[in-house]
C-alpha cells in the first residue's frame, strides 16, 4: 500500500505501542526511520529467537522500517536527531512526557527545528492528569480502563485479555491521529502536536458498548453490556468438538431454533421480543449449549453454511497459517530474511485495490542500526563524520554483512 509515499517518520518508540503504530504507517507506504538505543529495542529479546537482535515479537511491529542505532543521551547523538528530524513530516515516541523533556525531545525544541512537524507523543497516561509520570504496561492499563473487572464478573476473578490490547489500540488511535493531521497540514502548512494516551483510548474504546446505564446522569443502572458478559457467551461444544454460534437478530434466532427442532424456544416469553431476550442472554446461550451436542461439528456446518447460519469453528493460531479461507484471499506472505532464513509476514489487512488489489506487506524488520549509515548520510553526515560517530560510541556497528556504517 503506498497511500502514504513520500511521508517520512521518525520513530523513537520501543516495545509496541510506538513500534506498532509506526509499522503501520510503514504498511502504508511511509518511510519509517527508527532510532533505537545502541543495544536495540528491548523487543530485539522477545518471542521466539533465532539470532540475537531478531526476536519474533520486534520482526512483527518493525517491518519496513530503516534502523539506526543512536546514543540520543549523548550531545553528538542528539545533533544528528535533531538533523534527521529537521528533514521528517512525522516524530512519534512513547516515552512518558517528563522523560521526553529529559531526552529533549519535546515539542517545543523540535518544532522549532522543523515548524511544520506533525508530532505525537503516546503513553500510558495523559500529561494533564495525576498518574501522568507513573510508569504504563499494557496489563496496568487493561485493569485500569474496566477490562480486569468485566472479566471477573464472566470467571469470578479478574483476569486480561490473552493479547495486548491496550497498546496495538491505542497504536491506532496514533495512526488515525496523524493521517488527520497530515490531512490538516496538507491544507494549512501548518505542524502541530498531538498527545495519544493508553487509559483515556481504551476507556473510549470500552465505551461504545459498556458504558451502557451509566450513559445518562442520573445513571440508569451498572455499565457493561449483558450479553457480553455472559457466562455462557462462548464457543459450544458438538459431539466432536466446539462451534461458535452467533444469531443475532429475531429473524437468525427464529431460523437457528426452527433448524434444530426447537422453535418453542423462540416463542419462550424470556427470548420472543429483542429487549426481553437481550436481559435473558445467559439462560438464552444456555439453551444453545444444550443443543450442539446433538450432531458433530460437520453435520453443523454443512446444516448452518447451507441456512446461512452465522457461525465459525474454533481455529487455533497454529491452524490459521493454514487456514484455507487466508491462503484464497493471500493472506501469509513469505519472505526470505538475511539472517532469519525464510520467514511468514501477514497481510495488511486494508487491500489497496479491493478483492483484487494488492496485499503486500512491508518489507522485513531491520537488523539493529542496519540503516545507520544510509540515514546519517542522507542527513547530511560525511563518512568521516560517521566513523567518528562509531569510534566516540554515539553510534554502534551492528550490521551482519560489512565490518563499517
Amino acid at each position: 500500500m503506498k497511500s502514504l509515499a513520500g511521508i517520512r517518520v521518525v520513530e523513537v518508540g520501543s516495545v509496541v505501542l510506538g513500534p506498532f503504530a509506526a509499522g503501520v504507517l510503514a504498511e502504508m507506504g511511509a518511510e519509517v526511520i527508527k532510532i533505537e538505543p545502541l543495544d536495540g529495542d528491548s523487543t530485539r529479546t522477545m518471542g521466539t529467537i533465532q539470532h540475537s537482535g531478531m526476536g519474533s515479537f520486534f520482526m512483527g511491529v518493525n517491518r519496513g522500517k530503516r534502523s539506526i542505532a543512536l546514543d540520543i543521551r549523548k550531545p553528538a547523538g542528539y545533533q544528528a536527531l535533531c538533523a534527521i528530524v529537521g528533514e521528517a513530516d512525522v516524530f512519534l515516541h512513547n516515552t512518558r512526557f517528563d522523560s521526553a523533556e529529559k531526552l529533549g525531545i519535546d515539542y517545543a525544541r523540535l518544532s522549532a527545528i522543523n515548524p511544520g512537524l506533525i508530532y505525537c507523543a503516546t503513553y500510558g497516561y495523559g500529561a494533564r492528569g495525576r498518574n501522568a509520570k507513573r510508569a504504563a504496561y499494557d496489563d496496568v492499563i487493561q485493569a485500569g480502563a474496566g477490562i480486569a473487572a468485566l472479566k471477573e464478573q464472566i470467571d469470578g476473578v479478574p483476569s486480561y485479555a490473552p493479547t495486548i490490547l491496550a497498546d496495538k489500540t491505542t497504536a491506532l488511535f496514533v495512526v488515525i491521529g496523524i493521517m488527520g493531521a497530515l490531512m490538516e497540514r496538507a491544507a494549512t502548512g501548518r505542524g502541530k502536536q498531538m498527545e495519544v494516551a493508553m487509559l483515556e483510548t481504551l476507556a473510549y474504546f470500552m465505551s461504545v458498548e459498556h458504558l451502557t446505564g451509566q450513559t445518562f446522569v442520573p445513571a440508569r443502572g451498572k455499565a457493561g453490556y449483558v450479553r457480553l458478559l455472559s457466562k455462557n457467551r462462548r464457543p459450544h461444544r458438538t459431539k466432536d468438538g466446539y462451534l461458535a454460534v452467533m444469531p443475532h437478530n429475531d429473524k437468525q434466532w427464529k431460523k437457528f431454533f426452527t433448524l434444530v427442532g426447537r422453535p418453542d424456544i423462540i416463542t419462550d416469553p424470556r427470548f420472543a421480543e429483542r429487549e426481553v431476550r437481550a436481559r435473558n442472554t445467559d439462560a438464552l446461550y444456555e439453551e444453545v449449549g444444550k443443543i450442539l451436542p446433538e450432531r458433530t461439528c460437520a453435520e453443523w456446518t454443512e446444516l448452518f453454511i447451507k441456512n446461512d447460519v452465522p457461525f465459525g469453528p474454533v481455529t487455533s493460531l497454529d491452524e490459521l497459517v493454514t487456514d484455507g479461507h487466508m491462503e484464497d484471499v493471500g493472506f501469509w506472505h513469505l519472505f526470505d530474511h538475511p539472517t532469519e532464513g525464510k520467514i511468514r509476514v501477514p497481510a495488511f489487512p486494508v487491500r489497496d485495490g479491493g478483492p483484487d488489489g494488492d496485499a503486500t506487506p512491508a518489507a522485513i524488520a531491520p537488523t539493529l542500526g542496519q540503516h545507520t549509515g544510509e540515514v546519517l548520510s542522507e542527513a547530511g553526515y560525511s563518512q568521516a563524520d560517521i566513523e567518528q560517530l562509531l569510534k566516540d560510541g554515539v553510534i554502534a556497528n551492528h550490521w551482519p554483512d560489512k565490518g563499517n556504517p
